[in-house]
């Protein structure tokens, strides 16, 4: 193809619109994707809406993607080739020379190449990408399945497996939305007593579908904290929702030497005093994302046990539809955007 087709924001605030570009060349250590599937991630909101310093427009917006390397760079590591089917997440590339860089922690690489910021996204049917990016997709993980792991699902993933947890302690998760969902499988998957938090009895059921051993509805006479501590008390709470009043309750919730790993974003102030966390020795940590290494991880964890996202496809035409669904919460948990037949869901 000579050219090729991406949904881009104009202006701060507006509307998709579908415009053709010529097909790009891929430089040194890049490659060049042909885009089967992308998420859309409330993140996403931040580019459209020009919130991030040095957001450019047009904004072509996508850090969930899922493709096929259609052309090699000068210089790429012998590791890829054209046909491998891969995964570019939040984390788009690092400089390698900052000073986390250079310690190894590339996910919070002060330069950090997320796509759709540092370059365009996702939301097109071709992307060029770093070569440092790239997460090989394993046989039988549909590219619409794999795509939202490499934002929602390395975040939940990661959020748990670095945590002080270990198989068999009581680990709850906050939300019950689209990391949620995924953070419930996981917690199970990795052997942790699971206990889903979200308001309203109605999604008790959903909970229990999941895998989770206890369901706490938020919404319930019995505070969050109280009905974590009749459980033994939480050894870790990974906080999903973006609420920091509902992420706030399930603090005195965390047994000694608990710990709350936040990933759901909100810019209110968590109401915590120093006495929480001194008397209990608790913790409280930030996790990002997770490196392209990270993501590769969550693929094949997914694939070895059977965990995938719940989703919705629309094509890229329906850009518009899948953002406004996203952003009013009445998605399936994941709006996916499938350009290709290869990035359906089967």
């Amino acid at each position: 193809m000579s050219s090729y087709r991406v949904a881009q924001v104009g202006a701060v605030g507006a509307p998709f619109e579908i415009v053709e570009r010529a097909v790009p060349r891929p430089g040194p250590r890049h490659v060049r994707i042909a885009v089967d599937a992308c998420g859309v991630c409330h993140s996403d909101a931040m580019f459209v809406n020009g919130v991030l310093p040095g957001v450019h427009f047009p904004v072509v917006p996508g850090h969930e993607i899922a493709g096929r390397i259609e052309e090699v760079g000068e210089g790429t590591n012998d590791r890829w080739k054209v046909g491998d089917r891969v995964t570019v997440g939040w984390f788009g590339g690092s400089c390698h020379h900052c000073t986390p860089c250079r310690q190894g922690d590339f996910i919070v690489c002060e330069q950090l190449k997320v796509p759709g910021w540092a370059y365009d996204g996702g939301f097109g049917e071709q992307v060029i990408a770093p070569a440092d990016a790239l997460a090989r997709i394993p046989d039988g993980l549909a590219a619409a399945d794999a795509s939202p792991m490499a934002c929602a699902g390395v975040t939940t993933y990661n959020g748990l497996r670095r945590s002080s947890a270990r198989p068999g302690d009581l680990v709850a998760v906050l939300g019950l939305g689209g990391l949620g969902h995924l953070g419930v499988r996981f917690a199970v998957a990795m052997g942790f007593e699971t206990v889903a938090i979200a308001r309203g009895a109605d999604k008790a059921d959903f909970a229990k579908q999941l895998g989770a051993h206890h369901y706490v509805d938020s919404t319930a006479g019995t505070a969050v904290a109280d009905a974590l501590q009749s459980l033994g008390g939480a050894q870790v709470v990974l906080a999903t929702a973006a609420n920091s009043a509902a992420i706030t309750a399930t603090v005195d919730g965390l047994a000694h030497r608990g710990e709350l790993v936040v990933i759901g974003a909100d810019t209110e102030p968590l109401s915590l005093t120093p006495t929480q966390l001194l008397m209990r020795a608790r913790v409280v940590r930030g996790h990002p994302s997770g490196t392209a290494q990270d993501v590769q991880d969550t693929l094949e964890f997914c694939a070895l046990q059977g965990i995938r996202p719940m989703i919705e496809t629309m094509p890229l035409d329906n850009a518009n539809e899948a953002y406004g669904r996203m952003l009013s919460g009445t998605a399936r948990f994941r709006m996916v955007l499938t350009h290709t037949e290869a990035g359906r869901a089967h």
